[in-house]
């Protein structure tokens, strides 16, 4: 079987390229051993364990007393798990991995493997961060098989693989960050994790698109996969659990990018509120995962004088961004055919949910029309192509978050039940 190095596609002979990512030169043979019937026969059945007899208490965690953490993981690090932290370069990554590093180092020394850093960069990272040092241990040898067996040898409390695109294997003849290899070095890993119930964190970056560079069985194969998401240009950072064998994946954590590291948000309903009171300015209730952030939308319409006006938005989508544009000009009334439109949200955060709909109509009309939404109002609803607005999960939920951080005024689903009197 050819198999591509880049996407992990398959091929029944060689291509020049492959036909499902476009890369040149990735597709390489690999040899399937298949095992005979004859030798089926020779392996010894499998221990089967009763369920009714097995201890169905919760997990134990270790807790890493980063609190926006913990909750992101339900409770702590698992014994023995295998955690992937993803996220573009520059993010936060290593600082978290290090924050993590410092906590449950304390008892038993974390073992920190990179192949992108020397010691020295690595202690001055620390220092920086104000981790106490005594508390790792480093090396630079990304053998994974040579891993392992450090692994085992000094039984860390955590072991920390920075990151997994650099490992590389004495047994297999492929280049570091291969989607064969990867897959390889995660399967030792995960192996090791369980026998000697080590929690392992390995890092990996993130391919322009944003998924997991190399495989995607790389996330099938981790116990919690954890996204670290964010602007450079922001110093927020968002991280959630797309996967999560011993939790739920409905709770996100909110860090502040400082020079001493990442600062956990005690309030991140409020975080990314502004205080002015201008046209075009909108706060909308969105959710993000169980919790409720309240969100700045800025409107900005201007006369367009190009012949196809321009639609642009940050932190919204702008294919939804122009339908809203056609519900307001048909529905109520507002001409904005000749108007270019910007939308931005303000504290580099993504609304992706439909509850935003409402937030960024009533954005859109108070800058057309220039006119000062009432203060301390919040809006948030789903806007249909008849001009309706509709009721959203956890509205009530909204409601009461609001009332509760000094909102006066909601506009929702359940108080207005079109955009025709948005400005009313």
């Amino acid at each position: 079987m050819f198999v591509c190095q880049k996407c992990d596609a398959q091929f029944p002979k060689w291509v020049g390229r492959c036909d499902v990512c476009d890369a040149w030169g990735t597709v390489t043979e690999e040899v399937s051993q298949v095992a005979r019937v004859s030798e089926v026969g020779k392996v010894r059945p499998a221990e089967v364990q009763k369920l009714s007899d097995t201890d169905a208490s919760q997990t134990l965690r270790v807790e890493t007393k980063i609190m926006e953490l913990d909750r992101v993981l339900g409770g702590g690090v698992v014994p023995g798990s295998l955690l992937l932290l993803s996220g573009e370069p520059g993010i936060g990554k290593s600082t978290l991995a290090a924050m993590i590093g410092n906590v449950l180092g304390a008892k038993s020394p974390t073992l920190y493997v990179s192949g992108e850093e020397s010691a020295p960069q690595l202690a001055g990272r620390l220092e920086r961060l104000g981790c106490d040092r005594s508390r790792f241990g480093f090396i630079s040898q990304t053998v994974v098989e040579s891993v392992i067996k450090t692994i085992e040898g000094e039984r860390p409390a955590l072991a920390i693989v920075d990151s997994v695109q650099t490992l590389s294997s004495s047994l297999l003849d492929t280049t570091p960050g291969s989607a064969s290899l990867i897959r390889y070095a995660t399967n030792l890993l995960l192996e090791t994790a369980k026998r000697t119930h080590i929690p392992i964190l390995i890092v990996g970056q993130v391919t322009k698109d944003g998924s997991v560079a190399g495989p995607k069985t790389l996330e099938h194969l981790v116990d919690v996969v954890l996204s670290m998401e964010g602007d450079a240009d922001h110093a927020t950072r968002v991280l959630r659990s797309t996967k999560n064998r011993f939790g739920s994946t409905d709770e996100v954590g909110v860090f502040e990018m400082r020079e001493e590291g990442l600062v956990e948000v005690t309030e991140p309903g409020k975080y990314f509120l502004g205080e002015d009171e201008t046209a075009g300015r909108v706060v909308t209730a969105t959710l993000q995962g169980s919790r409720v952030f309240f969100v700045e939308v800025q409107a900005l319409v201007e006369t367009s004088v190009y012949p196809n006006p321009i639609r642009r938005a940050q932190g919204f989508s702008e294919r939804r961004l122009q339908m809203l544009a056609a519900i307001l000009s048909k529905r109520a009334g507002i001409k904005l055919a000749d108007k270019d439109l910007y939308i931005n949200v303000v504290g580099g955060l993504k609304l992706t949910e439909p509850a935003a709909d409402l937030a960024v109509s009533a954005a859109i009309a108070s800058a057309a029309e220039l006119m000062t939404i009432k203060p301390k109002s919040v809006f948030f609803g789903e806007v249909g192509l008849r001009g309706e607005v509709r009721t959203v999960r956890a509205g009530e939920k909204r409601e009461r978050e609001a009332k509760r951080i000094g909102f006066e005024h909601v506009v929702s689903g359940t108080q207005t039940k079109s955009v025709q009197g948005l400005l009313s």
